[in-house]
């Protein structure tokens, strides 16, 4: 017991706070019970760190520990927190809790048997937390934890931008805000990097080569482990499901034909159709439905892109630009927004603004007559009248 202490502390005293991520603030740290699930490397060790280096005074009141910890082979979850309990603990962050069996039924246990503790757990398995938070469902709040925002990253940078700006603001002021940004940074080759590598954190101290690599190894990871976790598939599916994610990199943004793709991997409609539902589910991609449609689940998807861009890059070395760039404008403004597919342009957010995202010579055509439609153009540092850069879309958290 001692060393899971020891382990602890070592680890606090450690964590830097000079950045804190988006999410530290909007975590109603009072609940007595607050999941944080995140895909691998997106900073939620480090947020809970950071949360009891900064905001509990008395620390020996508080323990971390990742239940990967080789200790757990010999004991379990609710001893640890009967102990911690019995020597004054009232804070008990608890670290990829997907890697415990049993972890939710320990967890609901833990916070029945002691109505003083804290419990704040992480999980990196979205479809495994998902699956198995059911038993928490009416004592848990749970929170998704994005990687990097294109603002983020720039303070990674070593810049400093601390206001965040909503989709209103930047409809309606876009050509100031942008030319402020621009004023104080060089937007454009920095913006090329985040693309590339810069939505997970750990993209820092990494060689292009090594943090390729390692998103690499996440999309393997959900797919060799995660998915098989949750749900009975062949070997064969996850081959497909590798060979899936190559195609859609590599092609062009499209209305999504389920025949012709189901031809190109030689699979049936439903297997297709499976397989894009556990990618969604796990953060690798991204379904876009037309709004008008029922149950999401009873149609398909009118478009696909990715969870975030460096999946794209990871994955291949031909990715097609048009993809990139709707992939990111997605990622930024799913924490907040819907977002469907509409009749006409790219993008339909919050049944309001219709935008068409292109190059910087990207015109009004395809959105010719639509009200409250924007061309969103990558290339450029400042918009002007209804034409908004990519990238400032990115500082909306």
């Amino acid at each position: 017991m001692e060393s899971v202490y020891r382990i602890s502390a070592q680890l606090i005293e450690k964590t830097s706070t000079d950045i804190i991520r988006y999410m530290f603030d909007r975590i109603q740290w009072e609940d007595r019970l607050i999941g944080i699930k995140g895909a691998r490397g997106v900073g939620k060790t480090t947020i809970m760190l950071q949360y009891i280096k900064l905001k509990i005074a008395d620390r020996r009141k508080a323990l971390y520990v990742s239940l990967d910890n080789i200790w757990f082979t010999a004991h379990t979850l609710v001893e640890l927190a009967d102990y911690h309990n019995a020597h004054g603990g009232e804070y008990l962050f608890l670290d990829e809790v997907h890697r415990y069996p049993n972890w939710s039924i320990e967890v609901k246990n833990t916070y029945d048997s002691y109505p003083d503790m804290h419990i704040v757990f992480t999980g990196s398995s979205l479809l495994e937390i998902d699956n198995s938070i059911a038993d928490l469902s009416r004592r848990c709040v749970i929170y998704e934890m994005h990687g990097l925002s294109f603002r983020e990253f720039l303070n990674f940078e070593g810049e400093h931008f601390d206001k965040v700006y909503s989709l209103s603001e930047i409809i309606k002021s876009h050509y100031e805000i942008a030319a402020h940004i621009t004023a104080k940074s060089k937007v454009l080759p920095k913006f090329e990097k985040y693309l590339k590598r810069g939505y997970y954190p750990y993209y820092r101290g990494s060689s292009e080569i090594t943090y390729l690599t390692k998103v690499q190894q996440v999309v393997n990871t959900i797919i060799d482990n995660d998915i098989p976790a949750v749900t009975e598939i062949e070997y064969a599916s996850l081959k497909k499901a590798k060979q899936l994610l190559v195609i859609l990199a590599e092609t062009v943004p499209y209305t999504l034909n389920i025949q012709s793709l189901c031809t190109m991997m030689q699979i049936g409609r439903n297997q297709l159709m499976r397989l894009f539902d556990l990618l969604d589910r796990a953060g690798v991609i991204r379904m876009i439905y037309s709004e008008d449609k029922g149950l999401k689940q009873l149609v398909k998807p009118e478009k696909i892109v990715f969870g975030n861009t460096n999946i794209m890059d990871a994955l291949s070395e031909n990715v097609e630009t048009g993809t990139v760039r709707e992939t990111f404008f997605a990622n930024q403004l799913s924490l907040e927004n819907r977002i469907a597919m509409p009749q006409k342009g790219d993008f339909l957010v919050n049944s309001d603004y219709v935008f068409e995202v292109g190059g910087h010579g990207k015109g009004y055509k395809q959105i010719s007559g639509v009200k409250g439609s924007f061309v969103v153009a990558d290339g450029i540092e400042i918009g002007i009248d209804n034409k908004i850069p990519l990238w400032l879309f990115g500082m909306m958290y």
